[in-house]
């Protein structure tokens, strides 16, 4: 049975388990999910029904990092490396971070500050991931790693929120970084549209 992964397009944590099972040349069925019409064998797989949710024959993975580390131990490729630091990172951006962005980008729901407030809370991780940027040409290290795959597509749905500003902003760097990994085939490929 080839893996099937439900996925949504512009999901970030989707788009971060494409890119791994990408890396490894996982061969999967995408099933492109509509988030306002979720097919009823997703929901009967995963009781949280959403996405991203790799189905493999005799078990079922439901977090995005899963997917990845997954991904990782069938094919070991040199992206993957342990290391407290890129736990920490990650961990910082799945909660923190993506908390700010949330609120940055749908900052109609939450009216208790301006989208600007929202976008200046998560200047510390962008700071932090700048100064990762100056010491080398990825987060972690010289090379590319799973860490860049893993925070990738939250950097990309922060800055479309406002992507002039974003491209203006002091986060050099991390823009260089993101259009970097934006104009790769790797994220091209995964980024492609589909009908299902």
């Amino acid at each position: 049975m080839q893996p099937i992964l439900y996925s949504f397009r512009r999901c970030p944590y989707a788009i971060r388990a494409r890119l791994a099972l990408a890396v490894c040349q996982i061969q999967v069925e995408i099933i492109e999910v509509s988030l306002a019409n979720k097919p009823v064998q997703l929901l009967t797989i995963s009781a949280k029904g959403e996405v991203p949710v790799l189905v493999l024959e005799q078990q079922v993975i439901e977090q995005s990092l899963d997917i990845m580390k997954w991904a990782f131990q069938q094919k070991p490729h040199p992206f993957f490396i342990e290391d407290p630091l890129i736990n920490q990172l990650i961990q910082q951006n799945d909660q923190e971070f993506k908390n700010h962005l949330d609120h940055y980008k749908y900052f109609d729901r939450f009216p208790d500050f301006s989208q600007q407030t929202y976008r200046e809370r998560a200047f510390p991780f962008l700071e932090k991931l700048e100064q990762c940027l100056q010491k080398h040409s990825f987060l972690y290290a010289k090379q590319q790693t799973w860490l860049d795959l893993a925070i990738v597509p939250f950097i990309r749905q922060f800055s479309g929120v406002d992507s002039l500003w974003f491209e203006q902003s002091k986060f050099k760097k991390l823009n260089d970084w993101l259009q970097w990994h934006l104009n790769s085939p790797l994220f091209q490929q995964v980024m492609i549209k589909r009908k299902n």
